[in-house]
């Protein structure tokens, strides 16, 4: 990569506390200094941010996934942009792999907020010039923004894995309805069939299959998803198998949230083969095991990012292209 034009701004990549590791292979691979900064955690819990050199007229990509503790990781974002901002910065772009909040999209009951709009809103109140994330559980969050916004996708770091032999006799499989748009994107990328599984949701973490659009009698189940969490899909293949799927299922979902529930499901189901995601999320070594295989976004990143530098266009690489 590394092919940076000569600029009066030069392209600059900054780190928030969540996740440095994306960030230093993101640089390495534009061929860039990762920049200098310094969070610190104070006594009352409060936030402090400071950028440890002069950024003045340059082009700022700061990278933070919001994952937990989100909060903190949100509020983290939100100071170091103030602090581009009043460091005189050309630009600065919120690189956001795991957008904070993005299931409360709407308000399903009245009296709810929307948080997903309130991020939004402070993103912008900070003065981020332009905000990328990947894979958002509801694409339409980008129609909060009034500013520039790209939604990637991951679909094709996560589809390249089943381009072996051994998944020719796959399906896709969408969790629920509100997945079949990404699950036909898997499908199309890999030439596979599509099932759809309907489900209703009993409480608030509890769903269950009610039945299934497609034919998985005599294949090998592959679900997709954006998230996973407390692990409920984890829990909805028997629907599959009572409908003749057969072989070990696998799993692909672009961002590891993981609670224990999940994780628990996951080591404990013996249907379950391997659980593949990305690293937008960093996974500590307590949360990885033999069923997890992490694929890095780096390159997407760093592709896009250096697009966006130069003035190229991404549509390829958006999640509604």
């Amino acid at each position: 990569m590394k092919q940076q034009p000569k600029s009066e701004h030069p392209l600059r990549i900054f780190s928030g506390s969540a996740h440095p590791q994306l960030a230093v292979e993101v640089a390495s691979l534009l061929g860039v200094r990762l920049g200098k900064s310094t969070t610190r955690h104070l006594p009352d819990s409060e936030i402090h941010v400071m950028i440890d050199e002069v950024v003045r007229k340059q082009d700022i990509f700061i990278l933070q996934p919001c994952c937990a503790p989100v909060n903190d990781n949100l509020i983290e974002l939100l100071l170091y942009l103030d602090a581009f901002r009043r460091a005189s910065v050309h630009s600065v772009t919120a690189v956001i792999p795991y957008f904070p909040y993005a299931r409360q999209d709407r308000m399903a009951k009245g009296r709810e907020a929307i948080s997903a709009r309130v991020v939004a809103n402070l993103l912008e109140c900070q003065n981020a010039g332009r905000v990328i994330f990947v894979d958002i559980h509801n694409p339409a969050i980008q129609g909060f923004f009034n500013i520039p916004v790209d939604p990637l996708t991951a679909i094709p770091v996560l589809a390249d894995y089943f381009r072996k032999p051994e998944f020719e006799n796959s399906a896709i499989v969408s969790p629920d309805v509100g997945r079949a748009s990404m699950a036909a994107k898997y499908a199309e990328y890999l030439n596979l069939p599509l099932v759809i599984m309907h489900k209703r949701r009993t409480s608030f973490r509890e769903t269950k299959v009610t039945h299934i659009v497609g034919e998985i009698k005599g294949r090998r189940p592959i679900i997709i998803d954006d998230l996973i969490a407390s692990g409920s899909v984890l829990n909805q293949i028997d629907a599959l198998y009572q409908q003749g799927a057969q072989g070990k299922a696998y799993f692909a979902v672009t961002h590891p949230v993981l609670l224990p529930s999940a994780l628990r499901i996951l080591m404990n189901e013996d249907r379950i083969e391997k659980l593949i995601v990305t690293n937008t999320i960093p996974l500590p070594p307590e949360k990885l095991n033999s069923k997890i295989e992490v694929l890095s976004i780096a390159p997407l990143l760093a592709d896009i990012i250096q697009r966006v530098y130069r003035g190229e266009s991404i549509s390829d690489r958006l999640v509604l292209s």
